[in-house]
């Protein structure tokens, strides 16, 4: 499902024009992206949590070139779902 299927779903739920949805889907999105990218995790009850993961240091190596590099240590974002939301996927049958 992509962002423009989203806003059309919830307009066609909600009654809402399509452009205020999408405003108010890329507010969302802005937001969540904002506190990430502060250090503030994002806890949805019932959906899931928008994580800071640490990534350690660590050695790669280029193939290529057959030498060892440092790949330093770095943030990266994540999500984990609610148990509630996991449950619910697992008992969805096609």
């Amino acid at each position: 499902m992509t962002k423009a299927e989203i806003v059309a779903d919830i307009a066609n739920k909600t009654g809402i024009e399509k452009v205020t949805v999408q405003h108010t889907v890329e507010a969302f999105m802005d937001a969540v992206k904002h506190s990430m990218i502060h250090g503030d995790n994002v806890y949805l009850r019932g959906f899931g949590s928008f994580v800071i993961k640490r990534r350690a240091e660590k050695t790669g190596r280029n193939i290529s070139k057959n030498t060892t590099i440092i790949i330093p240590a770095h943030n990266i974002p994540s999500f984990k779902p609610a148990k509630s939301f996991v449950s619910e996927v697992k008992s969805k049958k096609k």
